[in-house]
């Protein structure tokens, strides 16, 4: 049994949480850009995939995702082997938080999208540059999602129609690696700290949109904290490269405050969307102008330890890292997973906390004086595994569950193809539980039978 319970990745390190969705506002490493809702595929056609032994025909082609706050995105997947979960809440990501941070042709995929459809939408010269006859939406759809999946996934995968199939093949071996794109809008760091009466910071600006606003603080008006640029001016926008600072009156209590950037633009084609409901990553291949966002955090104290503390995904480390500086006068000591960590005054320190792949985790980093910090999430670094068995063959339109590479039943609670494929196991060692708790009970009443 104890063999069993490692095996199914239940236990590790005391950080999981159960099967339910983690809350997205806890998730580390998307300390902004935009945050949308996947509405599922708009435009497609039909792929075979060749894998154990047989064949799978599936739907492949752009999904379309609505951005919180305004806008819409065209994506295609980029994880052949998980579901999509009907309505699944996505954040902007970067690589290094997906599969694509491992995956030495992530630079190619984004050369396909920049080349192919619908970043190139005159499909008469898209078919002409690919030698094929005439291609449809569909046919182009198809074919781009083929030739990333080629890539994305390691997949022996075809276009279903011939013309689709020749695209697949020429963005193939034409593609060529470039660099991951420009975060639409981000903050570095995401947390400063330091003494009332001192400027803190600067958190610097990466962002492609021309202009963003800048939202102070929800209390401003009673703290007397204002955001200003180095000169000590009070910031209403800011733009690419702008540093930015907390201005904390000395008269402050001890406390925290968050400022919030907000912009309009177009997000960068490449860029990563991942979700904590363990759907499908998928990465951006077309946006209208749409709401993008950010925040960072200042905490100041009059005397001690002073914690900055931000987290983030680490693919190649598989877990997450708690980045914690401290500008105090004293060490700042945490609890994390009940383990005490110590960073002395004036220095920085990384800890990583190990994850299993697929693995939602759940946990709160403490420290004196009621310090808190909440961390959720669910590791997904990887493309593994068989295509779910949840395939079912391609059909002229998608059902509501239709998924980039999955279509899931419709009798079939979506959230549920999400599980581990543990879960056969599980309900296994839950039987053997109960024979065993009935064995042990006929034992002990024999006894009881001989004894009197």
């Amino acid at each position: 049994m104890a063999a069993a319970t490692a095996a199914t990745g239940l236990v590790a390190a005391g950080v999981l949480s159960g099967a339910g969705t983690a809350a997205a506002d806890g998730r580390p490493g998307t300390q902004g850009g935009a945050a949308a809702t996947i509405n599922g595929l708009k435009t497609y056609g039909e792929a075979v995939i060749h894998e154990g032994g047989g064949d799978q025909r599936v739907s492949a082609g752009l999904f379309e995702m609505s951005v919180d706050g305004g806008g819409t995105l065209q994506t295609y997947c980029v994880d052949l082997h998980n579901p999509t979960q009907r309505d699944a809440r996505y954040e902007e990501t970067p690589w290094s938080g997906t599969s694509l941070g491992a995956n030495k042709d992530a630079g190619r995929i984004r050369w396909i999208l920049q080349n192919s459809y619908p970043q190139v939408n005159d499909l008469a010269t898209l078919a002409r540059r690919a030698g094929a006859g005439a291609l449809t939406e569909q046919d182009a759809a198809a074919g781009t999602q083929v030739a990333i999946w080629r890539y994305s996934d390691g997949a022996k995968v075809d276009a279903v129609d011939p013309q689709a199939e020749k695209l697949a093949d020429y963005l193939e071996k034409s593609a060529r690696n470039l660099g991951e794109p420009q975060a639409s809008l981000t903050l570095d760091p995401p947390a400063v700290s330091g003494r009332p009466g001192d400027v803190l910071g600067p958190v610097t600006v990466h962002t492609n949109a021309d202009a963003v606003t800048v939202l102070p603080p929800a209390d401003a008006a009673s703290s007397g904290v204002r955001i200003t640029d180095k000169t000590g001016k009070t910031l209403t926008s800011a733009r690419d490269g702008s540093r930015v600072y907390f201005d904390v009156p000395e008269s402050a209590a001890d406390g925290t405050a968050q400022l919030t950037l907000q912009a309009s633009t177009t997000v960068p084609v490449g860029r990563a969307f991942a979700s904590d409901s363990r759907s499908q990553t998928q990465i951006l291949a077309g946006s209208s102008e749409s709401t993008v966002s950010a925040t960072a955090t200042a905490n100041w104290a009059a005397e001690g330890a002073i914690p900055a503390v931000s987290t983030r995904e680490d693919c190649a480390a598989g877990g997450v890292d708690v980045i914690t500086a401290n500008t105090g006068d004293r060490p700042f000591t945490f609890d994390l997973l009940g383990t005490e960590h110590t960073v002395p005054a004036g220095a920085t320190r990384t800890v990583t906390v190990p994850l299993q792949e697929d693995q939602a985790y759940d946990f709160t980093i403490t420290g004196p004086n009621g310090f808190s910090h909440h961390v959720t999430g669910l590791l997904d670094c990887k493309t593994q595994g068989a295509v779910t068995t949840e395939h079912a063959p391609a059909h002229n339109q998608p059902s509501p569950a239709t998924v980039g590479g999955s279509a899931i039943p419709d009798n079939t609670d979506l959230a549920a193809t999400g599980g581990s494929a543990i879960t056969p196991l599980i309900a296994g060692l839950a039987i053997g539980l109960v024979v065993i708790g009935g064995t042990v009970l006929i034992i002990l009443r024999n006894r009881e039978q001989q004894n009197g």
